[in-house]
């Protein structure tokens, strides 16, 4: 999926503080498209003419039109066919921000969680949506505040309007938890599996994998992913690797994997953040 490049430096800046909302124009071709399973939540608006849909999970057509949104959780992914190119608003919303504004709602925030929405007509996260694209076509002029009350806005009223049911108990207790997170950051360089991160829990693969879902509210591929992504950002800023060295070292197979799940993530490249460094 391909879209217009950002001014230099923008697109990392949008996706470098994990409190802050990312947004990108999405211009995607005729075909079969697939939103991946990702930790952060995904908001998307239809920009263009009408296009039509189809989805394999309820085998009927639709027409997306103009303002209509779809939202996925993190952690939910999903697949569609859509017969012409389409353009759509991308919204990043940060789980860490989706939690942060869930504890200030009173909410607890380890089971607080949005739901899917698909084709939904919400006037809301459109015109918040509209606004951020108007930023981001502006070079993010109005500075990180700007940016951050749109996010702020936005959590909210996903957590106030679609919220999901509320997960139920019965997740990895916080100190099974704590040896699991210490693990997969301790060996992100090395071919970590559900088994070995079971065993630091003290559970079997099959319950782990529950668990952690319930505890983190997304799946354990996904966290692992985002913590090597983390990782290899931080060494690329730090400077004195090559890109080759930085993928081996967060634990990513080579360079070019690096960079996919970079983009799929973080919504920039390793160049970027390269030069963003200088």
């Amino acid at each position: 999926m391909n879209g217009p490049s950002d001014p230099r430096g923008a697109g990392l800046r949008a996706a470098s503080h994990r409190s802050v909302v990312g947004v990108e124009l999405r211009v995607t071709p005729a075909g079969d498209l697939v939103h991946p399973a990702i930790a952060d939540h995904h908001v998307s608006v239809h920009a263009g003419r009408p296009v039509r849909v189809s989805c394999p999970a309820n085998g009927a057509p639709s027409i997306r039109t103009r303002g209509e949104v779809n939202v996925f959780p993190a952690g939910v992914s999903d697949a569609w066919t859509e017969d012409d190119e389409s353009r759509t608003v991308d919204v990043r919303v940060p789980d860490p921000l989706v939690r942060r504004v869930a504890e200030e709602m009173g909410l607890d925030p380890g089971r607080a969680s949005i739901a899917p929405r698909y084709h939904l007509r919400d006037v809301r996260i459109e015109h918040i949506a509209w606004a951020l694209e108007a930023e981001r076509r502006a070079g993010f002029a109005n500075g990180m505040l700007f940016r951050e009350s749109l996010g702020l806005a936005l959590a909210v009223h996903l957590l106030s309007r679609h919220r999901a049911a509320t997960v139920p108990r019965g997740g990895l207790s916080k100190d099974q938890l704590r040896r699991v997170v210490d693990c997969v950051d301790a060996h992100l360089d090395a071919d970590l599996s559900i088994a070995r991160l079971a065993r630091e829990a003290g559970v079997s693969a099959p319950h782990f994998k529950v668990l952690f879902r319930r505890a983190m509210g997304v799946p354990v591929h996904a966290y692992v992913v985002q913590r090597r992504v983390e990782r290899a950002k931080t060494l690329l800023l730090r400077g004195g690797l090559t890109s080759g060295e930085v993928a081996l070292q967060a634990g990513f197979a080579h360079q070019s994997h690096m960079a996919r799940c970079m983009r799929r993530v973080l919504g920039v490249t390793p160049g970027s953040i390269a030069r963003a460094r200088a």
